[in-house]
């Protein structure tokens, strides 16, 4: 088992990663809960079939009530109404103040149930078991919760770390294509921010056996631990800076409508622009945008933005967007692999060019 520590001053946590982990939720849960009886399991209609009942059964070996909660699959169950029907399910089951919540799935179930517990009884702790890469690497760790609205992408939600994160690579063997290769966006975005050294790695894993991954999810993980510890509540900057290529990418996903796009692959779009606007500004070497380009589309990400999604639908997205201060657009550059700072010399302008940028065609072969 590999332990990453998350090594916040009020409430530490660990990530503990190794295959076949999920079977031992139970024992992990009662170690922290030595007294609680009852508990709610978080999951979707996808996950929940494969491995709900392998962690409902190790919590009830381990004393444990659990509720078994199943919402819809997809970036749609984000929803005001998803929480309230989880909550008020939580209520009809007697569950209370000495009660905890296990979020099994993706990082929707990760966002949706870890807000559910903040606000149930004015929070509950919870444990995260993530299943899908982006979820094992990025969002389990950090403590964001939230929903989407038609306005946007997570603009309502709390902060509220868990109290442990259970990562088991065994899950990612169940994930099809498209669904794994998804989120090593986010493995790839972590190494253009944080740790140019990992993307040999990062090509390796392209044909590694998916159960034996635990070295690349601990190095991503230790990266994102290690920016949330500096910058718990995104006060300081350097959490802002997990956002590279998320300000266009996080408008192309809700333009393009919940679920039309994975999340992964509108960051690849988003990844894109923002190493075209690094260029620019930043002095990013092309040849080194060009490393990240072709890692993105290794894992078969898109690299092309779809004339569907019009300029203008866009900029209204991102004037909504969370990065935007005062008017302003905070945005993510890297001078650099490895080493990014936030920028406040983007333009709109400049958006609008990095967003032509994206309907340019590209090939592995230019």
């Amino acid at each position: 088992m590999i332990t990453v520590p998350v090594s916040l001053p009020l409430t530490p946590y660990e990530v503990k990663i190794a295959p076949g982990l999920i079977s031992s939720a139970g024992a992990e849960a009662r170690a922290l809960f030595p007294t609680a009886k009852a508990c709610a399991l978080v999951t979707d209609s996808k996950v929940g079939p494969l491995y709900a009942e392998t962690v409902a059964a190790s919590l009830r070996e381990a004393g444990f009530e659990p509720t078994v909660i199943t919402v819809p699959a997809g970036e749609n169950a984000k929803c005001f109404a998803e929480v309230e029907s989880i909550n008020r399910q939580m209520i009809r089951a007697g569950l209370g103040r000495q009660s905890f919540l296990v979020a099994l799935g993706g990082g929707v179930i990760g966002d949706l149930a870890g807000f559910a517990a903040s606000i149930f009884y004015r929070g509950i702790p919870f444990i995260q078991i993530p299943t899908t890469v982006v979820s094992l690497v990025d969002s389990s760790v950090g403590g964001k919760t939230g929903i989407n609205t038609p306005e946007g992408k997570n603009l309502v939600g709390t902060f509220h770390q868990p109290r442990l994160v259970l990562a088991d690579p065994e899950v990612l063997e169940s994930l099809p294509g498209r669904e794994f290769n998804e989120g090593f966006a986010e493995i790839i975005k972590h190494a253009a921010i944080r740790d140019a050294a990992m993307l040999p790695a990062i090509a390796a894993a392209a044909t590694t056996p998916r159960r034996s991954l635990s070295d690349l999810i601990a190095r991503n993980v230790a990266i994102k631990a290690a920016i949330v510890t500096a910058d718990e509540f995104e006060t300081k900057g350097l959490r802002a800076l997990l956002n590279f290529g998320h300000t266009i990418g996080h408008a192309i996903e809700s333009s393009a409508g919940y679920g039309e796009l994975f999340h992964g692959e509108a960051i690849s779009l988003g990844l894109r622009a923002a190493l075209f606007l690094s260029e620019r500004h930043a002095g990013l070497d092309p040849a080194a945008s060009r490393q990240i380009l072709d890692l993105l589309h290794l894992y078969q990400l898109p690299l092309v933005l779809s004339p569907a999604l019009p300029d203008s639908v866009l900029f209204e997205k991102m004037a909504r967007d969370k990065k935007f201060e005062h008017g302003a657009i905070r945005f993510v550059l890297v001078p650099q692999l490895g080493d990014a700072h936030v920028s406040k010399a983007i333009t709109p302008q400049d958006i609008a060019d990095a967003i032509a940028h994206l309907r340019e065609p590209w090939s592995a072969d230019s």
